[in-house]
Formats: structure tokens, sequence, C-alpha cells
């Protein structure tokens, strides 16, 4: 195992019966990097995370935390202290605060970080004496991470970190996730927000049917499949003959996608988008999402899947 990679897998199958869930997956995540795993629902990514944090029992394949094999008595033994998970609801009594919460895990660990500190890092020290039940979603959100956070671990598991949280806590989430990065923790992220992964990973596996179908940093894989083209959104129902005479492209390269968004295939030059800017302002549109020469990762997940991220995996 190269020393820079924290959480490796080969080949994982993991079955259910006769159902497998995960099909011969292959993935690798480093120190210091936020790897982001997508997929729609049934795709495997919670089985592959739950394998991967020594919960659930690999088929087949082989797999290596921070050198160990968490399936395994001694893995696990080893790991316990050393691994972090976040879950995306429960795992405090109700009546328990976040300072008492904090507090009760840090006396797990021999080098914990500060409870008071990690209760400021997550902006939650107004509700230090709250109990669970009564913090918002966002504060439970922000709450569950600082318990993942508690034992300073070198690999962290992040379900849905932002799931419900405002945008003031998902600021607050996107720091504390940059400053584990910054500080070697190797970071795996699953998450349905994909505007959160494209804010935050440093790498992406999609999966769909328990297998990796398109891998890349976020910019490699917005750059594969399309060499040029515009794409934006807008009001719907523009005239797009209009558009493409006024941007100087055959009216059939100019085609409404979805109600209010927009493709102009083609070049993607600075000229061709300063004309449809003009264009749209002279008719009081506005524009949003403009992607010139490049797809976002939302079109690369549909490409690759042909389905909307959101809901629970399984």
């Amino acid at each position: 195992m190269d020393d820079g990679v924290a959480v490796e897998c080969s080949d994982l199958v993991v079955r259910y019966g006769s159902v497998v869930a995960v099909d011969g997956l292959s993935l690798q995540a480093r120190h210091g990097e936020v790897l982001a795993l997508l997929g729609p629902n049934g795709a495997g990514k919670t089985s592959t995370v739950e394998t991967l944090e020594g919960y659930r029992r690999a088929s087949g394949g082989t797999l290596r935390v921070l050198g160990w094999d968490p399936g395994e008595p001694a893995g696990h033994r080893a790991l316990v202290r050393k691994v972090g998970v976040m879950l995306q609801r429960g795992g405090v009594y109700p009546a328990m605060g976040p300072r008492q919460a904090l507090h009760l895990f840090a006396s797990y660990y021999d080098n914990a970080n500060d409870p008071d500190t990690m209760l400021d890092l997550l902006g939650l020290g107004s509700v230090a004496r709250t109990p669970w039940r009564r913090l918002s979603g966002g504060e439970q959100q922000r709450l569950s991470l600082a318990l993942a956070l508690i034992g300073r671990p070198q690999v962290i598991f992040l379900d849905e970190p932002t799931a419900g949280v405002d945008p003031e806590g998902r600021i607050t989430i996107r720091q504390v996730i940059s400053g584990m990065r910054s500080d070697g923790t190797c970071v795996i992220l699953t998450t349905h927000e994909l505007s959160e992964a494209e804010r935050l990973a440093d790498d992406v596996v999609i999966i769909d049917h328990g297998r990796a179908v398109a891998h890349g940093t976020v910019a490699e894989l917005a750059g594969a499949g399309r060499a040029a083209g515009i794409t934006f959104a807008s009001q719907p129902g523009i005239d797009v003959a209009a558009l493409a005479a006024a941007i100087g492209t055959d009216a059939v390269e100019v085609t409404e996608t979805a109600p209010g968004r927009y493709m102009v295939e083609g070049e993607s030059s600075p000229t061709r988008v300063a004309a449809l800017a003009t264009w749209l302002a002279d008719r009081g549109f506005a524009m949003a999402d403009l992607q010139a020469g490049r797809q976002s990762l939302e079109e690369v997940y549909l490409s690759v899947t042909g389905r909307e991220a959101h809901g629970k995996d399984s």
C-alpha cells in the first residue's frame, strides 16, 4: 500500500443473499484528500462505506484502511480510535446536550480534541446545554460532525454532512472539511447534493449498480465527453431561433433541454458568450448557471447514471 493512500479497496463485492450490492468496486483515497462517493438510490454507496468502516463484511475483494482490513477483529480494534464516522441522523441520547455529548465522546480517546473548542468551531456554543431533541436539524448535523472529529481521526466518513443545514451552517461545515484536508485527514464524503461535492471534493467516484461508472477530479469529469458548447439557465420558452441568429449559429444548434435550461452546440468562444449575454440582457432575461466548454457535475452524473441524485441510498 502506497504510504500516501489512506483508504483503498480492490474488486470489492458485497452481497445480501442473492443480491449483489457492490460488484467489483475499486477506489483509492489519500491523506489530505476529500473523496466524494456519488450515486443514485440503491447504487451501493452505503454498503461500500459500511464495509470500509468495518460494520459489514466484504463478500469478495480486498480493502485496507490505514493499512488494516476493517472487517477483521484486529483491524477493527486498531482502527476504532483512528476513524471518525458522521451519521446522517441520530447517535445521541435525546436528553443530552452538545457539551455533555462531546465531553462523553472525548473520554473515549487518549488525545481528544477539546470539547469546548469543538463547540466554538461548529458554532454550537449558544446551544451547548440544549437537549439533542430540541436542536434544529442543522444543529444536530453540526454536532454529529463535531462528535466524528472529537478523536482526531486520520480518516473520517461523512454521510450527507450538509443535509438540512442552513446556509451559514453549510459555510461552517465546508470550512471544517477544508481544515481537515489541510491537516492531512482523509475525508470520504457521500452526498446527493452535487453542488456540495463540486465545491468540496478533490476526487469523485460515481457508483451505479455497485460499479464505478465514472472517476476523476471534478475538472476531469467536467471536461470529459464534451469539448465545446454552452449551457445556461434563463426563463422558459425563449425564442431559440432568434437567439441562434444573434450569436451566429444555426437554429438547430440552440435547444431548450428542459424548461428554462438551454444548450448552445459548437464553439464556446468569449465572443459567442458575450453575444449570448447581450441578447438576453437586451430583453431583460436573467442568465444563470453558465457553463462554457465544460459540463457541470450534475450533467456528468446524469449522463452516466441516467438518474437524478436524491434520496437515501442502500
